[in-house]
This record gives structure tokens, C-alpha cells and sequence, in this order.
């Protein structure tokens, strides 16, 4: 009794040592800006939940348009639109009433009948409102896309410069103005996207700001005589990593941060991607789409301060308190079943290294539940991943000293007469079944259409770490292999052998994932079916 509280104890203690660690706020460059001064431009698209420029019935009302524009007078000296039409062309003629100036953007696709709308609106308002609005941008990576060829956007941005007295220009990733350089004769000055997360060989936060700089300064050798502007640049602060570009919300504010310092150094205009979190981009781009706001989607409040410390777990202290939690239940269960013995001191140490691997991912894997899920189906896998998540260390630290070998898939759903009828036993095949086929799910996605696609490495260690350790504390029974259980191992090992060269070694969330997979496939190679 006294040796198993005494595990508790210690396991409390690193549980609790390690989401301290976790939560430990990452030290910030000085503030690039002086008191009182803002940013140049920030993107930004007034859709909330529920409302996406994808749905034709959208119209944002001017209460809400006003509402954002109020709060980010006090952050920026100009916004940055994508559209003239879903209530957006209202956005010029408020902005004045803030002291904001307006990047007028407006939508080009391939269907000419609704770029004619967004080009005559578009034209309406550089008009009417001179004074609010800087330039307009003539669509926004219609190259990237394909939507028209370079000679047709030449055309509508003759076309605009014609009937508008502003500067104008057109908004592309920078690769693509090197592609398609008869287009920068055309505009007054050029607008590139530098995105250090989505370039093709991703960089890591620490060197996004360098790499703006080179890029910026390729462009102009290419470009000699045109200013230089950069449209786009920023980071997510949440979202799967590719290879060493980690989203989270202390890089986020370290590339603003730099970046900001190094265009004043360099004396350049940078508008941010962007204002707020945009919940209608994770349909298109997984939860990272959905994460490039300065400011929070549904708290509209800014996510760091100039210069200040930033934790990537503010809420580390609950998150400590949950994973202690599930370590108690981990513990009382084994109390539970010792039923008096005197259990001997490895099977306490096995106890605790399985309330160790589910206590401290739970509070990581909770926390991933809303950034990660969209839609019914996504809800019901991250729940399912928790469910797992928190059940199995459970259920395997009283198996484990109750010493009951995991069950072969046949003794939970064979035939009848073959099933076991051990609530424990059933427990844990249950458990192991459902592990096996969310890990399967996540491993096919990765292999097979992996861009935006998470890592669910917090849930997955939490439910398989427990297996492993059971797997090694108690023998397993006599008997054959099962065949499911060694398919299932295969798909992962292969699986994982594929997505660890595919994301590089870099890739720390996919290196623990293929680690998991890999631990749950060992389990499952081991198990064995006692038939009589």
C-alpha cells in the first residue's frame, strides 16, 4: 500500500514537472514597435463561425465590419481585403471612420461573369472613396490557381489602372511573378506572398524572417525600378508541423516580431496574414488555415504582447491537474483489483509508467479536441481518440496487476462460444480494437493525403503506451498469432516507414505519431489466442 501511494506521489510529481516545463512562457526579441506605433496593413476577412465566402447567401453586416475595424485602428494603420462583394465593399466606406486606410482587393476566378461584378465594384469604391483607399489589388494568386493566364490579367489590370486614380496592383506568391514576369510591367508596384510554412522546402520560425529578406531581395534584382511590397507573410499558431516549421503561438509572435524589425531596418511595406482566425480555411486547409490571425476567431483578442514572453500552454496548470487525475484513476484501479496481495515493486513501477504515458498527453490531447475538429466526423474521431485516450491506462494499469494477457480480437468478437466474458478482458479488447483502427485511419491519411493533415500523437502515445507496457509486465497467453492482429501491425510498420521519410526527420510531431504506430503494431505482433 505504502509503496504504491509512494508511486502516486512521484508520478504526480513529474506529471506535474513536465507540463510546468510545457508551459514555461518562450522568452521575445524586444518590441519592434515604439509606444503607440501600429502596423502597416493586416489581411483581413470579417467571416466568423458560420459565415464563409464559399456560401453565395453570405452578406457580413456593417455592425460587424465595424465592430473588427474598431479594434484594429489600435493595431494597424490598414486592412487588406480579398473581395468587393458579401458586404466587404462596405468596408472602404467605414475604414475612414477609424482613421484606416484600405488595400481594395477584389476575387478573380475563371468564371467571367462574377469577375466583371468584382471588377466594377472594385472600380465603384477606388472612386468613390480616394482618400481611404492606398491601391487596388487585381485578384489574389490567380497564377497560383491557374484561374486565368497571365496575358488575361494583364488585360483587367490595364483595364483597372484606366478608370482608377490609385496605384494598382496584383498579389501573387513570389515564385509565380518570376514565372510570369510581362505581369510586373504592368502593375505600379509588386505585391508577393512570402509564406516560410508553405514554401516547398518549409523553414523552421527561427529563420523565417531571413528567408523574407533573401526572397525580397531576389525579387527586386528581377524587378529593378518597382517597389517591392510584401502582401502576405505570417505563421500559424497551431496546426500539423512540415518538417521543421512548427505552428504555435510563440513562433507565430517571433516571426511577426522579426519580421516587423526587419522591414523597418530595411525600410519596406509588410502587410500580415492576418487579422483573425479564419474558422471557414480548415475546410480547405486543415486546422493550420484556420490559425494565422493575430487575433483569436472567437475571443477577438490578441494573441501575445510586443515583446512579452509567449507560453504555447497557458493553461498548463489544468492541464497538469487532468493528466494527475487520470494518474489517481490509474492507481485506485490497481488498488482495486490487488485484492489484498502484496503486489511486488516492479508491477507498482509498471502501474506507474503507464499512469505516466496517459497522464501526461491527456491535457495535450484534450486541448487539440476543438483546434482539431470540423465537422461531425471530425468530432466524433477526436472524441473517440480522448475516449481511448483516457480509458486504456485505466483498464491496462488494473491488468496489469491483476496480471489478466491481453486478449486476442477472436475472445471480443468471434463467435459466441469463443468470446471471453471477463468484463476486464473485454476492456481491453475493446479498447485495443478501437486503438488499432483510429491508428489505422491516421496512419492511411498521412500516407495517402497527407498536406493537411494532423498528428494525433497526444492521444494515440496516452492509449498505446499503456498497451506497450502492459504487453512487457505481463506474459501473454499461449497460443497462435491472430491474423487481424498482424495485418494490422503490418499496415502500421509500413505505414509509419513511409510517413517518417515523407515529413523528414525534422518532423518531431510525425516522428512521435510513427513511434506510437510503431509501439502499437509490437503490442499486437505479441498477442496471442489461448483457444482450449
Amino acid at each position: 500500500m505504502r509503496l504504491g501511494l509512494a508511486c502516486l506521489a512521484v508520478t504526480a510529481a513529474i506529471i506535474a514537472g513536465v507540463w510546468a516545463w510545457l508551459g514555461q512562457p518562450v522568452p521575445m526579441p524586444h518590441s519592434p514597435l515604439h509606444p503607440g506605433e501600429k502596423l502597416y496593413c493586416l489581411s483581413y476577412a470579417p467571416y466568423r463561425d458560420g459565415q464563409s465566402p464559399f456560401d453565395p447567401t453570405t452578406f457580413i453586416p456593417a455592425d460587424q465590419i465595424e465592430q473588427d475595424l474598431a479594434q484594429l485602428a489600435k493595431v494597424t494603420d490598414c486592412v487588406r481585403i480579398y473581395s468587393a462583394d458579401q458586404g466587404l465593399e462596405q468596408v472602404a466606406g467605414l475604414a475612414g471612420k477609424y482613421g484606416l486606410k484600405v488595400l481594395q482587393g477584389f476575387w478573380l476566378s475563371n468564371d467571367p461573369a462574377k469577375n466583371r461584378v468584382q471588377i466594377e465594384n472594385a472600380v465603384a469604391l477606388a472612386n468613390r472613396y480616394p482618400e481611404t483607399v492606398l491601391a487596388v489589388v487585381v485578384g489574389n494568386e490567380v497564377l497560383l490557381r491557374g484561374d486565368l493566364s497571365a496575358a488575361a490579367l494583364i488585360g483587367i489590370i490595364k483595364e483597372v489602372k484606366a478608370r482608377v486614380h490609385v496605384p494598382v496592383t496584383y498579389a501573387d506568391v513570389w515564385e509565380f511573378w518570376l514565372r510570369n514576369r510581362d505581369v510586373a510591367a504592368a502593375v505600379d508596384f509588386v505585391t508577393i506572398h512570402i509564406l516560410p510554412y508553405w514554401e516547398d522546402f518549409p523553414i523552421p520560425a527561427d529563420r523565417a524572417a531571413a528567408h523574407v529578406e533573401a526572397i525580397r531581395r531576389q525579387v527586386a534584382q528581377a524587378f529593378p525600378g518597382k517597389e517591392i511590397v510584401i502582401g502576405e507573410v505570417g505563421w500559424p499558431s497551431a496546426g500539423r508541423m512540415r518538417e521543421g516549421a512548427l505552428p504555435s503561438p510563440a513562433n507565430e509572435a517571433r516571426v511577426i516580431q522579426d519580421v516587423v524589425a526587419l522591414a523597418k531596418r530595411e525600410n519596406y511595406r509588410v502587410n500580415f496574414i492576418e487579422a483573425y482566425d479564419a474558422p471557414w480555411k480548415r475546410a480547405l486547409e486543415g486546422t493550420v488555415g484556420g490559425h494565422w490571425g493575430l487575433f483569436g476567431a472567437r475571443s477577438r483578442a490578441f494573441k501575445f504582447e510586443w515583446g512579452a514572453a509567449v507560453s504555447n500552454h497557458p493553461d498548463w496548470k489544468w492541464q497538469a491537474a487532468g493528466g494527475i487525475a487520470v494518474a489517481a484513476f490509474v492507481f485506485g484501479a490497481a488498488f482495486a483489483v490487488r485484492r489484498g496481495k502484496m503486489p511486488p515493486p516492479a508491477l507498482w513501477l509498471a502501474v506507474s509508467a503507464i499512469a505516466l504515458g496517459g497522464g501526461i498527453p491527456i491535457g495535450w490531447a484534450i486541448e487539440n479536441v476543438p483546434l482539431e475538429s470540423l465537422g461531425l466526423g471530425g468530432w466524433l474521431r477526436s472524441l473517440a481518440l480522448c475516449a481511448v485516450a483516457i480509458a486504456s491506462p485505466i483498464v491496462f494499469g488494473a491488468a496489469v496487476m491483476r496480471g489478466t494477457p491481453m486478449p486476442a480480437f477472436v475472445r471480443i468478437l468471434g463467435p459466441k462460444r469463443e468470446r471471453s466474458r471477463d468484463v476486464l478482458t473485454l476492456a481491453m479488447g475493446a479498447i485495443a480494437i478501437a486503438t488499432l483502427l483510429l491508428s489505422v485511419q491516421v496512419a492511411l491519411a498521412l500516407v495517402f493525403d497527407p498536406r493537411y493533415k494532423d498528428f494525433p500523437f497526444a492521444p494515440l502515445t496516452a492509449a498505446i503506451v499503456p498497451m506497450l507496457v502492459h504487453g512487457f509486465a505481463v506474459p501473454p497467453s499461449q497460443g497462435r498469432r491472430g491474423v487481424c492482429e498482424l495485418a494490422g501491425a503490418v499496415i502500421l510498420v509500413l505505414s509509419a516507414g513511409y510517413i517518417v521519410p515523407n515529413e523528414s526527420l525534422a518532423n518531431w510531431q510525425s516522428l512521435w505519431l510513427c513511434g506510437a504506430l510503431v509501439a502499437l503494431a509490437l503490442t499486437l505482433a505479441r498477442v496471442r489466442d489461448a483457444r482450449s
